[in-house]
């Protein structure tokens, strides 16, 4: 039955693609692992659960504050080597901690720790997806976009799991062994890989401030890429911050146990990889119609916990809201891919990585006090309602339905661009 698969042609004939699907899972399960383990050190060492919110924080802020540098990078040098660096420091700095008097740990070092891990996930991130193009043809890369989204979703989901067996079993310390392990298997993995010759810039005597800020330039030459994205940054600090906040806090208060929570996370994404699949095996003349029309489910989320009379409607309703997410799973990275030179992808996909991320912990830092301001139910009828507004305006701008814009390639010598 699998055979099909490795048939000459097929997408998991190409061996440049194996390695960086099996490396992909096993660094996610790692990342995903390692906060379970840095959590249990922080408590045993008597930290509150401020302090460990605040450390988890800053990971991802370290991550958006360095994702255009990284993005710089990423253009300059080989993707395979970005990617091989990146998973050898996160190797390196997990392991760290294995070396340190558990009960003497300064809060101080793990929190560097966790920037410098946050500061490789900035490196790593852009450059797994703009090296897509250099390991599959054009036609392929809907479905080896979608299969690694789909793999590394599911990575993310087993990574707690796998660190909770090992915590239990061996400890803390035994775990961050095996993540950095992990990290290393990674890295190892890449090495097979040939993306062929590095496309060389048109202005190889720019400064690093001027390749940021050509990024930049990139990103806003392509208005339906631009959009898109400041779509998602508002909608991840308004929407989804707000959501992931209540989900877990209404549903263990009217129904007594954690098991809603984790059930509507993970009917969500099933619901979002069936949709991926869906859409990959459907001929989409306007993928960003698709896109933004079927993100407009995720309204269903916020809707039903406003109203949270019977777990088996959330449990319905977010299986429907996780289609939402199917599309750009499918369609986003592959129209950028194909719209934005090489040479400048690295930048588009950190500033794309910067803006998804930057703006949620806000969002779920005023997701408290906004309860308190407008009332529960309110708020979550609101965002709904401001979900939909913002999903109706994007489509306005021009090239959004299409994802492709009508003017020629970017570059820095076309006057159009300027």
């Amino acid at each position: 039955m699998l055979k099909k698969y490795f048939e000459p042609g097929a997408l998991l004939s190409f061996p440049a693609y194996r390695a960086l699907l099996i490396s992909g899972i096993l660094t996610v399960i790692a990342m995903s692992a390692f906060p379970v383990a840095l959590a249990v050190t922080v408590l045993d060492a008597g930290g509150s659960a401020t302090t460990l919110g605040l450390i988890l924080a800053v990971r991802v802020l370290s991550g958006v504050l360095m994702s255009p540098i990284g993005g710089v990078w990423v253009d300059r040098l080989p993707r395979k080597t970005i990617l091989i660096v990146s998973d050898g420091f996160r190797a390196v700095i997990g392991s760290i901690v294995v070396f340190i008097d558990p009960e003497n740990i300064s809060m101080w070092i793990l929190g560097a720790i966790v920037v410098l891990m946050g500061i490789s996930d900035a490196f790593g991130g852009p450059a797994s997806g703009a090296i897509m193009p250099s390991i599959l043809p054009d036609h392929l890369l809907p479905a080896g976009n979608v299969v690694k989204g789909i793999a590394f979703k599911g990575s993310t989901i087993a990574g707690p799991g796998v660190a909770g067996i090992i915590v239990v079993s061996l400890g803390t310390h035994a775990t961050y062994v095996a993540t950095s392990i992990f990290f290393l298997v990674g890295a190892a993995l890449l090495f097979r890989i040939n993306e062929g010759a590095k496309v060389a810039s048109e202005n190889p005597q720019t400064t690093f401030v001027e390749e940021i800020r050509e990024g930049l330039s990139v990103v806003w030459y392509y208005k339906w890429i631009a959009a898109m994205i400041l779509m998602a940054s508002i909608q991840l600090m308004m929407v989804i911050g707000v959501e992931n906040v209540l989900l877990p806090v209404i549903t263990k208060r009217d129904f007594g146990t954690a098991s809603v929570y984790a059930t509507s996370a993970a009917l969500f994404s099933a619901g979002g990889a069936i949709s991926a699949v869906i859409c990959i095996k459907s001929k989409v003349k306007n993928p960003g119609l698709v896109s933004v029309v079927v993100w407009g489910l995720f309204v269903l989320a916020p809707l039903v916990l406003a109203f949270p009379n019977s777990r088996t409607i959330i449990f319905i309703a977010y299986f429907i809201a996780g289609f939402s997410v199917g599309p750009w799973e499918a369609f986003w990275a592959t129209q950028v891919q194909r719209e934005v030179p090489p040479e400048y992808q690295g930048r588009v996909f950190a500033i794309d990585y910067m803006g998804s991320l930057g703006l949620m912990p806000l969002g779920m830092a005023l997701a408290g006090p906004m309860v308190n301001l407008f009332g529960e139910s309110e708020l979550l009828i609101g965002v709904a309602v401001f979900h939909l507004f913002i999903c109706a305006v994007v489509l306005l701008v021009p090239g959004v339905k299409e994802m492709k814009s009508t003017r020629p390639p970017y570059s820095p010598r076309n006057p159009i661009s300027s």
